[in-house]
């Protein structure tokens, strides 16, 4: 019974964990669109504008699941980085149907999401 609860407790808090860095990721596209409207922004510096939205996305859901969970800091936050890439590799997936990012770049972006969120939870 006791571990049935404490698995309840966990998915409850990747969950909100996950709607934290969703709502970051939001914030910060937000952030990146009208900074790109009005200073008209090359390919590159949108490219690192994302790379840093993933970054900042994983850590700051990490950073809530490792202060929601108290203990192994480092593997809830990992998990929520992978459990963040998951959704964004199959928003990406419905988005654009016939067309899979290159495996270098899906694997990039897994390292990153999983590297924030790591570093979230070991920081929380």
């Amino acid at each position: 019974m006791e571990q049935r609860k404490s698995r309840t407790q966990m998915i409850k808090n990747l969950l909100e964990a996950l709607l934290c860095a969703w709502l970051v990721t939001g914030i910060l596209l937000l952030i990146l669109a009208v900074l790109l409207w009005k200073m008209n922004l090359r390919e590159g510096q949108i490219s690192v504008g994302i790379t840093v939205t993933y970054l900042l996305s994983c850590f700051a859901g990490g950073w809530f699941i490792g202060r929601k969970t108290g203990k192994r800091r480092f593997l809830s936050g990992l998990l929520q980085g992978i459990c963040y890439f998951l959704l964004l590799l199959a928003v990406s997936m419905l988005a654009h149907p016939g067309g899979l990012p290159q495996i270098r770049e899906i694997l990039t972006s897994l390292a990153l999401c999983a590297a924030g969120g790591m570093a979230g939870g070991m920081l929380s």
